[in-house]
């Protein structure tokens, strides 16, 4: 079957001259075609995300026509406005896949906002709320490596679609064929036709109205004197961010030169996450250069934000997602409560499996804290929740330990330029008062207890990957741990079973262990890993990361 379906896209007249090159180099090749056509790249709640190249398991121009078919037919079911706004990031042939999708839906008579350059995923998540759109399009992968490029889905409300809607767009993507099956219009017809528009200043401009409306302390950076340096990371916020700070009063900014302008192949890391070292190490040592305050860097998508603070002895030091978002739960509870702008019943909300410190924090202040699933959708639900009620502004924060953060309710998604605003006020703040985050950060820790969280991943690759981390998880299962490294395991939480958790059904499972501590077991719902979350606890960090390695070696052997 996929030897036939090979021989259908060499014999095709296929648009991209990309294409035909690689699917000559693999003629004898049985390996190479069957893993290019023997499945096709899967539509969920994520949309798509593969490596670039030819096949139906590879992302180009026909897998993105074939999708937007898909959501096309979906749109014209819903009414409304039978608008959708598309962005897209500095990935390879992100803006050819943009055009295309926006040809698609044009030829389905559909209304398309298109931005005119990149802009990262709040901008997407914005401008699908602003212009009441039925559903939006973010060309990205994220921070995965440069061969990848995906294609996030959002509903009408600014968040990734939901179970239902992606399930339902799935089936029209089935029904069309890949080659053949999409409507299309040239994109100067859509254009001229004025179905394909520009998305307009008056949204990007709001946009940044709405993120400097969350100011907790509006004023300060003007005088506080920090000093930045910030890594776009070759994508898309160089523009947003640079753009706010400045507003807010932040000057003082070194951009990383190799990392400043769009460059999809991302050459000065491999992976482009600011999780990782390797991506903020240019950064790191042009902040050691200019005796910067702060260094941070966004992702490609500008979704995520990382950094690394200035130490009192002068040394930098990387501070993990979790911790980043206690600080600005501290920060934002502490300040909004100074200066009388705390709503009544206040909101913040994480995911289950960020850290419980943000827990007592929150306690401390007397705010509501929400734990959700993984994925920020589930952070948007809640917002749409409390919108629903009327109650929007009780919503203060939200933040996933992957170093996403939101702190308002104008946008649905993770939002790296709000997060850096705050970021930088915070330093700002703590920089004005003859304090640091790190001074704050030892005090969160004095107060509350030393919690330490670490994730280790196992990577599954390959066809068979997939089949290996469902054998792992149903064992897990079937035979229930009942202790880990000599720790008794006191309660199980299996989150397939909605009616003990209260949450929709996800493959997660929650060790709580006998001496307080966590363990966390998931599969990423975007990569063929498992990861294990670990919430560790000792009187200092050298005991918690002990913890934490004893409890690593016990699992191990699990994940083979």
């Amino acid at each position: 079957m996929y030897q036939d379906d090979y021989k259908r896209w060499m014999e095709a007249d296929l648009e991209d001259a990309d294409l035909k090159p690689e699917l000559a180099r693999i003629e004898e090749n049985d390996e190479e075609i069957k893993e290019r056509f023997a499945v096709a790249l899967k539509f969920g709640t994520a949309g798509l995300r593969g490596v670039l190249g030819a096949g139906t398991n590879r992302m180009n121009i026909y897998v993105v026509r074939q999708a937007t078919q898909g959501l096309a037919n979906w749109v014209k079911a819903q009414g409304g406005t039978q608008t959708v706004a598309i962005s897209y990031d500095s990935r390879i042939k992100s803006d050819v896949f943009a055009k295309n999708a926006a040809s698609v839906l044009a030829a389905n008579g559909i209304k398309v906002r298109l931005y005119d350059a990149l802009m990262p995923v709040p901008a997407l998540s914005f401008a699908t709320r602003y212009y009441n759109c039925n559903a939006g399009v973010m060309v990205t992968a994220s921070h995965n490596p440069a061969k990848y490029n995906g294609y996030k889905a959002y509903g009408p409300d600014g968040c990734q679609m939901t179970d239902d809607a992606a399930a339902i767009v799935y089936e029209e993507i089935q029904k069309t064929d890949v080659l053949t099956g999409a409507k299309y219009m040239p994109f100067a017809q859509g254009v001229e036709e004025g179905l394909i528009r520009f998305v307009g200043d008056d949204c990007k401009r709001a946009l940044y109205d709405a993120i400097e409306d969350r100011q907790v302390r509006p004023g300060l950076c003007k005088t506080a004197g920090l000093k930045l340096v910030y890594s776009p990371l070759n994508g898309s916020g160089l523009v947003p961010v640079t753009q706010v700070l400045k507003d807010i009063g932040i000057t003082d900014i070194t951009i990383v030169p190799e990392q400043e302008y769009p460059n999809g192949y991302f050459t000065t890391c491999s992976y482009p996450n600011p999780e990782i070292f390797e991506a903020l190490e240019k950064g790191l040592n042009l902040a050691k250069e200019t005796g910067a305050d702060l260094m941070l860097a966004t992702d490609p998508d500008a979704d995520r934000v990382g950094i690394a603070m200035k130490c009192p002895d002068g040394s930098y030091e990387l501070v993990s997602g979790n911790e980043v978002g206690v600080l600005l739960l501290d920060y934002i509870c502490a300040g909004r409560i100074e200066k009388g702008t705390m709503p009544t019943n206040p909101v913040a909300v994480k995911s289950i499996v960020s850290t419980p410190l943000a827990d007592a924090v929150a306690e401390h202040y007397g705010v509501e804290l929400r734990s959700v699933l993984t994925g920020f959708k589930w952070i948007g639900d809640q917002i749409a929740g409390l919108e629903a009620a009327g109650e929007v502004d009780r919503f203060i924060f939200g933040f996933e330990e992957s170093y996403g953060y939101l702190a308002g309710p104008y946008v649905r998604d993770k939002d790296a330029i709000i997060g850096s605003m705050l970021i930088c006020e915070m330093a700002a703040y703590y920089r004005s008062i003859g304090s640091s985050l790190k001074q704050r950060m030892e005090e969160i820790y004095s107060e509350y207890g030393r919690y330490l969280n670490k994730i280790d991943s196992f990577e599954f690759p390959g066809l068979s990957g997939m089949d290996r981390m469902s054998e792992i998880m149903q064992g897990l299962r079937d035979k229930p741990l009942e202790e880990i490294a000599g720790y008794k395991v006191v309660k199980v939480t299996d989150y397939k079973k909605p009616e003990e958790t209260g949450l929709p059904a996800a493959n997660v499972l929650i060790y709580k262990l006998e001496n307080n501590e966590t363990v966390i077991v998931r599969p990423s719902g975007t990569e063929p890993k498992i990861k294990i979350y670990y919430t560790t606890l000792g009187k200092d960090l050298a005991e918690a990361q002990a913890e934490k390695d004893t409890l690593s070696e016990a699992l191990k052997p699990i994940m083979k």
